[in-house]
């Protein structure tokens, strides 16, 4: 039997967020409401009655929302996600909000995604694609390269870094790392390398991103950072658009600096990703460029979209508010 006392509201939601939440809340029969629209400053008063809200990438968690969903009967935000930079974490702490979040759902799906874009990218597989569905069966303009004997760049080696590092291994790639925090035993223990980051940067064929949205990492890739690149060089995101700085890249790729970019993931995402903006026009300078680009290939941040993903998000993330319920250690919780 529900509890009516105690209700979750779930912003920017789409059918899959509501499909795999409502098999998980089986377990749990918690009151759910779905919004698909943003949690934000315009809509932050419709968290009133709940409380407990369920957040995701593009909300916007600011001070002001912070207090506004306090001033509601809001007590935790629940991000069924693992970044949470957006969100003020010391706006929540000042006014009462716990934030739990999902450190790890399924590492396997952000991994396996980046890898995808790497192969679509180095042998032209969009190209060719679309090429075949008119029937041009002509190869010219298609030629690509072997990744096996390149150097693969892993920019993070938390889980997901690390699941990628051992894929691009498995091709018989070389690889090198970065992080600020290294895991000297596990690199160790696979004979990939740590280095410096401009030394990271110079030697890469392919960099990889898999670290966090901090103010040390934003615009990791930036001018500086791509001017000491290889002209051919690949740059793969599936972590956080603003690691890149994208008047930069566009730059990059307008010069042919560098050999293109695959991204799952882009700086002012938040206006357009998970939404048809097919008859519509966007206004976003830097993004239309960027797909405009033949060795630029953009998803609409989907590296997580996986029924396994799914289903570990939700189960997390009702996890979590259960603990906040019983008053159990919050295992996931995020502070300043």
């Amino acid at each position: 039997m529900k509890n009516p006392d105690f209700s979750i509201a779930f912003y920017d939601t789409r059918e899959y967020d509501r499909e795999s939440f409502t098999q998980a809340n089986k377990n749990y029969l918690y009151n759910i409401d779905f919004f698909d629209f943003h949690l934000n400053e315009k809509t932050a008063l419709t968290a009133k009655g709940y409380t407990v809200v369920c957040a995701f990438v593009n909300d916007r968690l600011s001070e002001k929302v912070i207090k506004v969903l306090s001033e509601c009967g809001v007590k935790l935000i629940a991000m069924r996600c693992a970044g949470y930079n957006n969100v003020d974490l010391k706006a929540a702490a000042r006014y009462g909000l716990k934030v739990l979040r999902v450190p790890a759902y399924s590492p396997h799906s952000v991994a396996e995604h980046a890898a995808a874009l790497l192969l679509s990218i180095t042998r032209k597989i969009p190209q060719a694609y679309l090429r075949t569905k008119t029937g041009n069966f002509t190869l010219n303009g298609l030629t690509g390269r072997d990744l096996f004997g390149l150097t693969a760049g892993i920019l993070g080696t938390g889980r997901i870094g690390r699941i990628m590092a051992d894929i691009l291994a498995g091709f018989g790639m070389k690889i090198v790392l970065y992080d600020v925090y290294p895991n000297k035993e596990w690199a160790a223990e696979k004979g990939y390398t740590y280095l410096p980051l401009e030394e990271f940067f110079t030697k890469v064929d392919v960099v990889s991103l898999h670290c966090p949205l901090t103010e040390e990492t934003k615009h990791i890739i930036n001018a500086e950072s791509l001017k000491l690149m290889k002209k051919d060089s690949v740059i793969i995101n599936t972590g956080r658009g603003a690691l890149i700085e994208t008047k930069a890249l566009v730059d990059a790729l307008k010069k042919n600096r560098i050999g293109g970019a695959a991204l799952d993931v882009y700086e002012e995402e938040s206006q357009y990703f998970f939404s048809d903006w097919s008859v519509n026009v966007i206004k976003d300078d830097d993004l239309i460029r960027l797909m405009t680009f033949p060795n630029v290939i953009i998803t609409g941040h989907q590296a997580f979209l996986t029924t396994n993903a799914l289903s570990a998000i939700a189960d997390t993330t009702l996890g979590n508010v259960k603990s906040f319920m019983a008053g159990d250690e919050l295992k996931n919780e995020v502070t300043v």
